[in-house]
C-alpha cells in the first residue's frame, strides 16, 4: 500500500499557495484509485466529541505510466487544517488515508490525520509578479554585437570571421546591445539575462577578477547605466549573472594567497588543503570542477560573505538591475543564500533571484532562498523528445507531468524554462538542423507554464555545438537570418501576451501521447486551448474525443473548424495545430 498511495505533510504535497489558500496533492498508483476526496476541517472544530469534518472531491491533474496526481485547493477559515483522504479504488473499495495509516472508515481520533498547523503568509513562496509575464533573452555580451570598436581587446577578430574558440575575442560590448534593443522589442522580448559582465580574464567572464568593476571590453559603468535605463524605457527587465561559487585566478585575494601563501590574510577566503599552493596537474584547493583558475570561495567566512553580499546589494542599488542569475548555485551553502535573499529583497523587493541548478531543486525553492531555478528537467525532456527524438510521446508526457508535480504551482509559474544556453549545444544543432523540429520546440516552450528564455540568435537560425560552438557571433545581416523562423517565434510571443491561457495562466494538462504526437490543453475560466504537435516525419491521424461536436478557431490558419462525433485530426509531418474553443 505504501507504494500505491503517497503523501507527506511537507512540500510539495502541501503548502500555502497564498495568504488564505492551502494546496494539497496526493499521488496514487496508476488507475488504482478512481476517486479521491479530501477529509478536512479546523482541528478545533468539534460538536460535543465529534470532529466536524467535511469532504471535497480532488481533481486528477496529471497522469503518467505509473502515477496519478490529484490536487485540491482549500481556504481554511482559521488558517489551520487537519486532513486525510477518502480514496475509492477501481474495485469500489474505500481506503481512508491518514498520517497514522489506512482505515476502512473515517477514524474518530483527530490525531490520526495530517496536520497543517497554521497558514503563515511569511512562510509562503513569493516571487515577483512580473516574472510570470516575462519572455527572457539570454545574451553572451562578447558575441552579441560590437558597438564600440575602441574598446576591442588586443587581438580582436573581425565580427564572425571565424569559429569561436575558448580564447578568441570578437569585441561584443554594451553599446552593441544598446544599438539592438529595438530588435528585441520587435521580437517581443521583455527580459534580458546577461552572462557575466564583471572584470575577468576570459571571453566568457566566469572567472571574475573584480566584482565591483565592469570588464573594460564591454564599456564603463555609465554605459551600463544607459543600457539599463534604455531597457527599462522599453519595458525590458535586466538580470545579471553572479559567480559567487568561485572567483577567477586573478582575483586580488587569491593573488595575495599565491604570493604570501600561509601568511596571507585571505587564506581562509578559499578552501585550501595545504601549502604551498599547487595549480598543476590538479589544484590542492577546492575549485570549480578541478579548474585551477577558478578557486572556490569560502562563503561561510564572514569577510567573504560580507564582500559578496555587498556586491549583490551594490548592483541592484546603484544600477537598478532587476534580478540575479546565480552560477553553480547548488554548491554554495543554504545559509549564504538565505542572507543573500534578505539583502537583495531589502533593496528591491520585486527583484528576481534565479539559481543555476540542473536537478531537483526543491530545497532552494521553499520561499527563503530563490524565486526560481533554471528548469533543466523541462529542458532535458523537450530536447530529448523534439530535437534528438530519443523519447516517444508517452515518455515525454510522463517526464513533463512529473516536472509539473515536482514543485508547487506558484513555483512552476515563475520557473526559468530554457531550451539551450551558453552551456549547451544550440537547439538547431541538436535537432540535426531541422527547423521544423525547432518550431515545435518553440511552440511547446512558449505555450507552457513558466518564464521562457530564448538564447540569442536561435530565433534567426543560429546553430552551434557544445561550448565553444554555441557561442558564435550573432548574425546581423538580413540575408543570413531566417526571417520566417523569426516571424514564427515573434507570433508565439505575441499570442502568449494577448491570448488568455496561451502562456503563463490557467491549467496545463496532457490529453494524449500517441506515437510521436502529443496533445495538451491550456484552460482558464474563460478560454480553452488544445494543442496538437506531430514530432514525426510523416502525417499522423488521431481521434480527439475532447473536440467531438465542437467548433473551434485554429490559430495558425485563422480558420473556424467544426468537428463531428468522431473528431479525427490529420497532422502533417512536424505539423501543429492550436484550437481555441
Amino acid at each position: 500500500m505504501l507504494t500505491d498511495i503517497r503523501h507527506r505533510a511537507i512540500l510539495p504535497y502541501v503548502y500555502g499557495k497564498d495568504k488564505e489558500t492551502v494546496e494539497i496533492m496526493l499521488e496514487t498508483k496508476k488507475e488504482f484509485i478512481k476517486k479521491v476526496e479530501l477529509i478536512y476541517a479546523d482541528p478545533y472544530h468539534f460538536k460535543e466529541k465529534d470532529w466536524q469534518y467535511q469532504l471535497s472531491e480532488m481533481k486528477q491533474t496529471g497522469s503518467t505510466r505509473d502515477i496519478d496526481y490529484w490536487k485540491i485547493q482549500i481556504k481554511p477559515p482559521y488558517r489551520r487544517l487537519r486532513y486525510g483522504f477518502r480514496c475509492t479504488t477501481a474495485q469500489n473499495k474505500t481506503i481512508i488515508v491518514t498520517e497514522r495509516g489506512y482505515f476502512e472508515e473515517i477514524p474518530k481520533e483527530i490525531g490520526n490525520f495530517y496536520c497543517f498547523p497554521y497558514l503563515h503568509e511569511a512562510d509562503n513562496f513569493r516571487a515577483p509578479k512580473w516574472v510570470k509575464d516575462t519572455v527572457w533573452y539570454q545574451i553572451f555580451p562578447e558575441r552579441f554585437a560590437n558597438g564600440d570598436s575602441s574598446l576591442n581587446p588586443e587581438g580582436t577578430l573581425p565580427w564572425g570571421s571565424t569559429d569561436p574558440t575558448p580564447t578568441n575575442f570578437f569585441g561584443g560590448d554594451f553599446q552593441g546591445i544598446i544599438d539592438h534593443l529595438d530588435y528585441l522589442v520587435n521580437l517581443g522580448i521583455n527580459g534580458i539575462y546577461l552572462t557575466p559582465i564583471f572584470k575577468a580574464y576570459s571571453n566568457h567572464k566566469y572567472d571574475t577578477i573584480d566584482y565591483f568593476e565592469i570588464d573594460p571590453q564591454f564599456g564603463d559603468k555609465e554605459t551600463f547605466r544607459r543600457l539599463v535605463k534604455g531597457c527599462h524605457a522599453r519595458g525590458i527587465k535586466v538580470m545579471l549573472d553572479a559567480v559567487f561559487n568561485h572567483s577567477g585566478f586573478y582575483f586580488e585575494p587569491f593573488q595575495d594567497v599565491l604570493e604570501n601563501q600561509e601568511d596571507s590574510r585571505y587564506k581562509d577566503w578559499f578552501h585550501i588543503w595545504d601549502f604551498p599552493i599547487e595549480t598543476e596537474p590538479k589544484p590542492n584547493y577546492d575549485a570549480f570542477g578541478f579548474v585551477s583558475t577558478m578557486p572556490k570561495l569560502n562563503t561561510a567566512n564572514s569577510e567573504v560573505k560580507k564582500y559578496l553580499l555587498d556586491v549583490a546589494e551594490y548592483w541592484v542599488k546603484e544600477f537598478d538591475i532587476d534580478g540575479w542569475r546565480l552560477d553553480v548555485a547548488n554548491e554554495i551553502d543554504h545559509s549564504f543564500w538565505r542572507e543573500f535573499r534578505q539583502v537583495v529583497k531589502k533593496v528591491k523587493p520585486d527583484a528576481y533571484i534565479l539559481g543555476e541548478i540542473w536537478h531537483d531543486s526543491l530545497p532552494w525553492l521553499e520561499g527563503d532562498q530563490f524565486d526560481a531555478v533554471m528548469n533543466y528537467p523541462f529542458t532535458n525532456g523537450a530536447i530529448e523528445f523534439f530535437a534528438r527524438q530519443r523519447m516517444d510521446s508517452q515518455t515525454f508526457v510522463d517526464n513533463i507531468t512529473n516536472v509539473l508535480h515536482m514543485y508547487p504551482q506558484n513555483v512552476n509559474e515563475v520557473a526559468f524554462n530554457l531550451l539551450d544556453s551558453h552551456d549547451t549545444a544550440r537547439i538547431l544543432t541538436l535537432a540535426d538542423n531541422d527547423k521544423r523540429r525547432a518550431r515545435l520546440l518553440y511552440l511547446f516552450q512558449l505555450s507552457f507554464l513558466g518564464s521562457p528564455c530564448l538564447y540569442y540568435g536561435d530565433e534567426i537560425g543560429l546553430s552551434g555545438g557544445e561550448d565553444p560552438g554555441c557561442r558564435a557571433c550573432m548574425e546581423w545581416e538580413d540575408e543570413n537570418q531566417d526571417q520566417s523562423l523569426f516571424s514564427f517565434v515573434q507570433q508565439l510571443i505575441q499570442w502568449r501576451k494577448e491570448i488568455k491561457g496561451f502562456g503563463n495562466s490557467g491549467e496545463f494538462q496532457f490529453l494524449k501521447g500517441q506515437g510521436n504526437v502529443i496533445v495538451y490543453e491550456k484552460r482558464t475560466n474563460t478560454n480553452r486551448l488544445i494543442f496538437v504537435l506531430n514530432n514525426e516525419d510523416k502525417q499522423q491521424d488521431i481521434i480527439l474525443d475532447e473536440l467531438a461536436n465542437l467548433s473551434a478557431k485554429e490559430l495558425f490558419t485563422n480558420r473556424q473548424v467544426t468537428f463531428q462525433d468522431q473528431a479525427k485530426i490529420s497532422v502533417q509531418a512536424y505539423g501543429y495545430f492550436c484550437f481555441q474553443l
